[in-house]
């Protein structure tokens, strides 16, 4: 492999060229919108990692609009190295302030995601549909598992739940979007990007309204 070689992994793209896939490299926007919405929310809020949550967000906008026009393996990273890092920034955050655990054992489970995840995924590959997003299949996991550790703090916990569902519908339509592509030529990949714009926004809306809350209600 390259860095320049060409990619075709979506139903949209049917050539080479830089927009080959319109909607799939158009709704990249809705990140940067759920970005700058995220960020007028938290215009009084003083939250590093909530500002720093918004700013990978956007960055997952950019990096996903490069994937679907240049197609090319380093365009590729810099699609899935932001994903990334929000994911295991919001492991960190969710262990640390909604958990309450200390940062040492924080970084420890946000280190043990990668690792377990990758063990995880020759076993997730043989899930039907679903299998193609294995490398995704943990986040909803562990999100549901934080929820059900929250019960006792009510609106944390019904709204990760939220979270986790929304990410289960989202990786549904990235899941269905080689196997529909005969009856939906446009395929389903764009509503993944719609949906996680949605996700990501609202995981860190809950953050922010956690933040808010008063100590008693934080659990």
């Amino acid at each position: 492999m390259t860095w320049t070689e060409h990619v075709d992994g979506y139903c949209e793209r049917i050539d080479p060229s830089f927009w080959a896939e319109p909607v799939n490299a158009a709704t990249n926007a809705a990140f940067v919108i759920a970005a700058l919405v995220m960020a007028y929310r938290l215009r009084t809020t003083h939250s590093p990692l909530a500002w720093t949550l918004t700013g990978v967000l956007g960055l997952i906008g950019i990096g996903s609009f490069l994937f679907h026009t240049f197609a090319q393996p380093w365009a590729g990273a810099l699609d899935v190295v932001p994903i990334v890092a929000f994911i295991l920034i919001y492991i960190f955050t969710a262990s640390r302030d909604f958990l309450g655990l200390s940062t040492l054992w924080s970084l420890g489970i946000m280190m043990a995601f990668l690792p377990l995840s990758a063990s995880l995924i020759p076993a997730f590959q043989s899930l039907p549909l679903y299998g193609q997003s294995a490398g995704y299949l943990l986040v909803p996991i562990f999100i549901a598992i934080y929820a059900i550790l929250l019960h006792a703090n009510p609106p944390l916990s019904r709204g990760l739940a939220i979270g986790a569902c929304l990410l289960v519908l989202s990786l549904t339509f990235r899941s269905l979007d080689m196997p529909l592509c005969e009856t939906l030529p446009l395929g389903t990949h764009f509503l993944w990007h719609i949906l996680n714009a949605i996700l990501l926004a609202w995981m860190i809306e809950i953050y922010r309204r956690h933040r808010l809350a008063p100590p008693a209600a934080q659990g």
